[in-house]
Parts: C-alpha cells; structure tokens; sequence
C-alpha cells in the first residue's frame, strides 16, 4: 500500500483533507471532484491508476492503493485511466485556463466581446462556455466586461482624464450611455469621483461586541465599513484615512439597528448579514471578496488556493493584500483566508480574532 504520511494539499483548509487512507478511500467511493489533484489511486485488478473523481465503476478496497503523484502511480507499473485522464491537466486546470484566456481577451477588448466570439475561442457552445465561465470566476462574462469597464473609467478620472475622455477611453459609445451607468460604476456622478468623493456623506457609530468594539459605517447606498478593534477613537481615526475625503456625519435615525445587526454578524459570523453593502475596490479586489463569500462558514481557503480558484495561481500575494484591503470585517470573511500551511497569518484586526471567528463558526 502506498499510504500518504501526510496531504499534498494546497492549503485548502486549516485541517488537512484526506489526510488518511480511511478519508481517501471515501472520497474515491463518493467521487469528490475536491480530492482531485490531492492524490491518485490504483487499481490492482485493472493495472490503472486513476483521479478521485474518476466514473469507472469502484474497485474493491483490497485492490486499491493510494499514491501522492501520477508519477508516482506510473512508476508503481500502473497506466493512466482512459477515462478520466489522470496524466492530463486536470479539469479544473483546464477549465481555468480557458476562463483565463477569456478574460486576458475582454481585458484586451475595446468593446465587450459577445458571448458566442468567447466561446468560439474555448471550443465550447456558448451555454457551456457560460456555465464554465462564471463557476470558475463567480461572475458572468457580462459582469466581468462590466467591471473591466468600472477599472477603466475609475482610473482615467483618478488619473485626471476628463469625463469624456474616460467615457470614450472605457468604451462607451456615447455620453448619454455614460451617465446612465454611471452610478452604479462609480457609486456617485463622475464630477464627485474625480474629485475623490469629496463631500460624501458617510454615518457612523460603534457598538460592543464579543471581539471588543466594532465601528459601523455607511453611505445611501449601504454599509461601506466594518471594523473591529479595542479602541473606539482608533477605529474612528482608521474610518477617516479610509475616506479622508469625505463627510463624517452622526447617524441617522435607525442607524443603531444597523449597528445591532452588526454586531449579531460579529457574534454569530455564520448567520450572514441581511443589509445592503456599498462595496468598493478594484476588478480584483472584488473578485478576491467573492471567493471569500462562497467558502462555507467554519471552513478556510489558502491564499494560493484562492488565487488558483480565480485562475492566477501566482497571485497568492495579491489576494493576501485584497484581504488586508478589506474595510468590511466578518462580512467580506477574510477571516477565513489562510497560510499554505493552514495557519491563520496575518489578519487585519489581529489573529486572536480571526481564530475566534472560525471557532464561532465551527460550533
């Protein structure tokens, strides 16, 4: 039997998975896609070796061993798996290849590419090529154009650009079009955004928690702040280099039901938070915050598994920096993002907390 001392993994969670020949032998029985590149198994009987998820029909307990590499397996005298091809990319590789080539071409593009050209150039039909797109993304390709274009005018106005030059330069045909979208690329009109949001109005107050203090700010669209720490005065001074340019104002009449709904988020990390967000960052900074959504409550992703999961497996540094970047503690989970060895690093409002958090999660 060729056993596994330990996981391979890519830091998927903080406790390694398929860690033992009995959880192996599940996933293989299940079929779990996860365990894909985790390890391979072979079959004694049939001399072939094969991925997790391979649809053969299952093998005999007896019969199977475990293997950390395909070389490994091959070296053993066993022949990849006709089916499922372990001796190829996997999948899910190849699948984020494509939507990473998809994406270098709408970044590329002028206009928004249509949806049949991108999937024409991945060899797919567009249903499938669409389906693909946004479970290895998170996002459709519209909305990914869509952001693309908000990078575009965002930094031509903060660059200084005028608002037509920024308009023509992200692809907008017209002016009309421009200011019709406008708000919802830029969250206020262009003059304001290329005056640095200057004026804005932003409420805030800070409440008690189980982490300590946590400060609570928001513009008319929605929460655009959370933040946590053990000094109100110091949360306060972090909100105005956030948004040195805008208006701190009291709250409004209300706002403390939304600090209390805060404040159960922080308490209770698992039972979400049912309030609008303005939401502000960079295509991928956006993109990092969705990933971190879709990661289960009491579960941890690497950063490098993260950067993988969006088709950069080399951006495990600028995820970590999208997390740092994070105004919206507990509901962006940062919390849940983690070193390749499962440890909890650095985290933006101190690792006591983060460790806190995923243990309230866990219970």
């Amino acid at each position: 039997m060729h056993g596994l001392s330990k996981e391979r993994g890519h830091g998927r969670t903080a406790r390694p998975r398929f860690a033992s020949d009995a959880a192996r032998w599940r996933a293989v029985r299940r079929r779990d896609p996860a365990a894909d590149g985790h390890f391979f198994y072979s079959v004694a009987t049939t001399g072939v070796y094969c991925r997790p998820s391979c649809a053969s029909r299952p093998a005999r307990r007896g019969n199977v061993a475990f293997h950390r590499t395909a070389a490994e397996a091959a070296r053993a005298g066993f022949r990849p798996c006709r089916r499922c091809r372990p001796d190829l990319p996997s999948r899910g590789a190849r699948e984020a290849a494509l939507v990473t080539e998809a994406c270098r071409t709408i970044e590329r593009a002028e206009e928004a590419p249509r949806l049949a050209a991108l999937a024409a150039q991945a060899g797919l039909s567009p249903g499938h090529f669409h389906r693909m797109f946004k479970r290895v993304a998170g996002v459709t390709p519209r909305a990914y154009a869509a952001a693309q274009r908000q990078r575009r005018v965002q930094e031509k106005l903060r660059d200084g650009s005028d608002v037509t030059g920024a308009l023509y330069a992200a692809g907008f045909g017209s002016s009309g079009r421009f200011y019709e979208a406008a708000p919802g690329i830029l969250g206020m009109t262009p003059s304001r955004y290329r005056a640095g949001g200057r004026g804005e109005a932003i409420w805030h107050a800070a409440g008690r928690c189980a982490l300590g203090h946590v400060l609570v700010a928001a513009t008319h669209k929605g929460v655009c702040a959370i933040l946590l720490g053990a000094d109100p005065g110091a949360l306060a001074a972090e909100l105005r280099s956030r948004f040195p340019k805008a208006r701190l104002c009291e709250p409004q009449p209300g706002f403390a039901d939304w600090v209390a709904a805060v404040v159960r988020l922080v308490d209770d990390p698992a039972a979400g938070l049912a309030l609008p967000l303005d939401i502000r960052g960079t295509l991928f900074q956006r993109r990092v915050w969705e990933a971190l959504g879709r990661i289960p409550p009491g579960e941890t992703a690497s950063y490098t598994e993260i950067a993988r999961r969006l088709g950069k497996p080399r951006a495990a540094r600028a995820v970590a920096a999208a997390c740092a970047a994070n105004a919206l503690a507990v509901a962006i989970p940062c919390h849940r993002a983690v070193a390749a060895d499962g440890g909890l690093a650095g985290y933006r409002w101190g690792v006591a907390r983060k460790r806190r958090l995923l243990e309230r999660e866990r219970e």
